[in-house]
Order: C-alpha cells, then structure tokens, then sequence
C-alpha cells in the first residue's frame, strides 16, 4: 500500500506556538505521520506540505497537487494528522473525502482525530468534524473583520501596503508618512492637471521620462506587491492617474473598505457602495493642500462627460483588453460609439489596441444571455414563483420626492445666478468675476436637470406598470427576450468582457464574457 503525507503549517499556528510547544510545526507533523506509516508497514510514496496556508484556501499548490496525482491513482492512501490539516471547509469533506477519493480508490486516514474512510462507522463523526471545523473558520471570520472593522472606524491604516506617495510609520503601527520621492511624482500629478493637461497626457509624459509606476515602484523598493501579471505592467495608465485625483488619502483623510470579500470561503473581492466607506479625517500629513484639491475637484467636474445623454457608460469598467488587461474606454466618432484600449496611447508599443462598437458587443452580449436563458431557464416555473412587485406606489412616492428636492436645488442655483448678475450691473463684481462664479452654479444646475429629466422618465415607466397590472409573463420575457441591455443588468450580470484584436481578413473581434452567476 502506497502513503501520501500530506501536512500544512498556517500563519495562526505558527502564532500559537511557544517554546515548548512545536507540535503544529510542519517537521513535528512529518515525523508523526512518518512513524504512524512505517508501523502500518506502508510504503511512502511522497510527502506533500503547504507552509504558511490557510486550511479554507483552496489555491493551495501542494494540496492540489496531491488532489491530481490521486485522481492519476499514483498512491492508495491520503495520510494527515487531523482531518482539518486537509481542509477545514465541509464541501470539501464531502466532494473529496466522501466522494471522489472512494472512486478513485483512495483511503483517507488522520490520526489524531481518527478519522479513516476504510471505517464506515466514523462516516459521521468525519461530518461533524468538518461541520465543526466549517464553523471555525465562519467565527475566526467574523472575529477579525469585527476587529478589523473597528480599527478602520478610528483611522487606523490596516492595509498591507501604503498607497502610492506614503509608507507605513515603523514606530506607531496604523499611521501613514510621507514618502518623499514618491509624494513629489504625487504633487507633479496634481499640479499638472489644475494646469490643464489631460489624464492620458500626464500618463505619457510620466512614462517618457522613466518613472516607474505604484506597482513597479513598490517592486523596487523591495516590497512584496503582487498584482495580476500583464504586458507593460510597469506603465501609468489613464485609470492610475485618474484614480489618484480622487483620492482622499493625499489630503490627509484615511478611506478604506472600498471594497469586500464576497465570503469567507474565497480572496475575491468586490466594490462596495461609496456610502459603505470608512472615511476618517485628519488622520496622517496631507501631500495636497486643499486650495489644489478643490481646484482639481472642480477642474475634474467640468470634464467629466457622461456616456449618452448623461448616463455611465453601458460596459464602463467592465471591458477589458485581452492583449493587456486594462480597462477600455469610450468613445463617439459619427454618432457612434466605441470602446477601445486606453493603453494604446500612454507609450508606443504598449499594446495591439483591442476595438469594438458598444452596439456590437452589447449584441454578443444579449445573444449569449438570450442561449443561457432558453438552454437552462423554465418560464413557467419562474412564473409561478416570481412576486408582482407590490411596492411601485412606494417607488413612485420616492422619485416624486427626490425630485422635488432636486427642483429646489435648480431653482436656488438659478436664483444665485441671478443674484451675481445684478452684482454685475451693479458694478459690485465684474464681467470676469460673473463667468467664473456662475459657472459651478450653471454647471450644477444642467446636471440636476439632466436627473429630474431621468426622474419624470422612471415615473412615466413605473405608471405604465401600475396601469398593467400583474405582468409577470411579460417581466419575464422582458428579461429572458432582451433586446437592449441596461446598465442595472451589466452590473448584475456581468462581472467583466474581455475583448480581443478583430481576426485579420474577418470582422470578428474575440469576445469572452465573465459572468457574477
């Protein structure tokens, strides 16, 4: 009979031991189930050991190399020293210990809580262990984003590297300063933005000269960052540079929790809403002061140009380029819109430059849907349990009422432009004067006007379905039919779309589509 030994050693356990105690370390595990297999008279056919894992991480490289040579059958028997050294997660108990490994041939044995598959009667005491060791995991969780939690709410900085222009205090654990040679590229940016030079523009003229970005930076400097490898990682892009001009960490205020693991059970992240933040104020030196944060504030305001008719864009931030990873943006070029690579602008030769309209992608996109819907989706069934939404009068009420705060908001906007005006004639303040002051009031005031318009048309919608009635079949159809997408359903949907370089001699342009379902 074939052993495999498989051990693990995790952070938490190496926390735990003293001086005395070395009995969770990784040679201690070797040695006892070394000794176990040779009094079984079992032949060893090799040891598999994960240093510095955790027991719910499923990434582990060892433990899935196991998990592929017991599949090839190259052994008999999974050897560990408790159940919860293999995993701690009951999914994994229950597709592996109890499901695939008896398939394969393969008997799991632990020792020290006993637990042995070729032992039918301690089947359930295996499941308790792992329900017990799931709820482990489920508590330790909750205990340190509790912890965690707490120390955001009172400015502590808890990440596991400063952001770009800072570096973390060696002696007061929490607390950012400034890191000078960074914080001058940092100052360089802003500067240069209130002096009216673009994003993309400001990208070149960084990588023109040689400066490495937040990522490479870090690498340089000896710290461990890791990010998804991809060509020119080492250049600014338009998103690093726009990132940074909204960022309130560079004018002094710690803002944190901007995004939130999905689960326990996995490292993926994903956004959370701006009003879920810990923003705490005046926590570290600023790098910005505030007189050239508000002039970039405003500057960015009166740039920033909605994707038809003042709306974001359908696929923004959801587009990737396949050739280089980065996000796509918008464009218009006779009334029609398209996304391409914003990398193919900040060097040359930074990337093929991937391009594709929006209308065509949002066609591939409702054709896919469309399949997925027919293939795996029962009408009927989805009928009968679908509710009619009952609470329309309730969202009518609630538009009604933003609105009307909203025209308040117009009517004093326009009010203070009228008020300058008479200044003017007054000769109180002159021509010069009036432009600027009433450009944030004019400006602010178009914007709400584009909402209240958004608003009356969210209200002309929801009376066409009150006037309905119970349309279940055709709520169902609307969205399993599709012929325009939304973007409320390529946020749901859509975790990101990968698009390629059209295929030469064809007008087909590479699309892999990556679902939240």
């Amino acid at each position: 009979m074939k052993v495999a030994i498989y051990c693990r050693l995790s952070e938490e356990d190496r926390n735990k031991q003293t001086v005395t105690d070395d009995s969770n370390s990784i040679q201690n595990q070797k040695s006892m189930l070394l000794q176990y297999a040779m009094e079984q008279r079992w032949e060893l056919y090799n040891i598999y050991s994960d240093d510095d894992y955790a027991g719910a991480d499923r990434k582990r490289p060892e433990f899935n190399r196991l998990l592929e040579d017991a599949e090839h059958h190259k052994f008999n028997i999974i050897l560990c020293k408790t159940q919860s050294r293999f995993t701690r997660e009951l999914e994994l108990v229950e597709k592996y210990i109890h499901g695939l490994f008896p398939i394969w041939g393969i008997r799991f044995v632990s020792i020290v809580d006993n637990a042995d598959t070729a032992n039918k009667g301690n089947k359930k005491s295996r499941q308790i262990n792992g329900l017990v060791n799931e709820w482990y995991l489920e508590d330790m969780s909750d205990n340190i984003k509790s912890v965690l939690t707490n120390r955001r709410e009172n400015g502590f900085h808890i990440g596991a590297f400063a952001l770009y222009g800072y570096k973390k205090n060696p002696e007061q654990k929490g607390h950012l300063i400034i890191d000078e040679e960074a914080a001058a590229v940092v100052r360089e940016v802003f500067t240069l933005f209130s002096q009216g030079y673009g994003k993309t523009a400001i990208a070149r003229m960084l990588n023109d000269r040689g400066i490495p970005n937040p990522t490479e930076y870090k690498r340089l400097h000896g710290l461990r960052y890791q990010q998804p490898k991809m060509k020119n990682s080492t250049l600014w892009k338009y998103f690093a540079i726009s990132d940074m001009l909204e960022n309130q960490i560079y004018i002094g205020n710690m803002v944190q929790g901007k995004y939130g693991s999905i689960s326990y059970k996995t490292k993926q992240n994903k956004p959370r809403p701006k009003s879920e933040w810990y923003i705490v104020e005046g926590t570290h030196e600023p790098i910005i002061d505030r007189e050239l944060w508000d002039k970039v504030e405003t500057l960015r305001k009166q740039r920033a140009k909605p994707f038809n008719t003042g709306t974001i864009g359908l696929f923004a931030r959801k587009a990737r380029c396949a050739n280089c990873g980065y996000i796509m943006r918008s464009s218009k070029n006779h009334n029609t819109h398209y996304l391409q690579c914003s990398n193919r602008h900040v060097a040359k030769d930074a990337c093929i430059g991937s391009f594709i309209s929006v209308e065509k992608l949002e066609q591939t996109v409702i054709a896919e849907l469309n399949r997925l819907s027919a293939e795996y989706l029962d009408k009927n069934e989805l009928e009968q349990n679908i509710e009619f939404c009952g609470n329309l009068q309730e969202q009518k009420d609630r538009i009604h009422s933003d609105i009307a705060v909203y025209e308040k908001k117009i009517a004093e906007y326009a009010k203070a432009v009228k008020e300058l005006y008479m200044d003017k004639v007054k000769g109180l303040i002159t021509e010069s004067d009036f432009g600027e002051l009433s450009k944030d009031f004019t400006t602010e005031k178009e914007r709400l006007e584009c909402v209240v318009r958004d608003g009356q048309k969210q209200l002309s919608e929801i009376e066409d379905k009150i006037k309905a009635g119970d349309n279940r079949r055709e709520l169902i159809e609307q969205y399993t039919n599709l012929e325009h997408l939304s973007r409320e359903i390529v946020e749901t949907l859509i975790d990101y779309v990968t698009i390629g370089k059209r295929i030469p001699g064809t007008r087909n342009v590479p699309i892999e589509i990556h679902w939240n379902f």
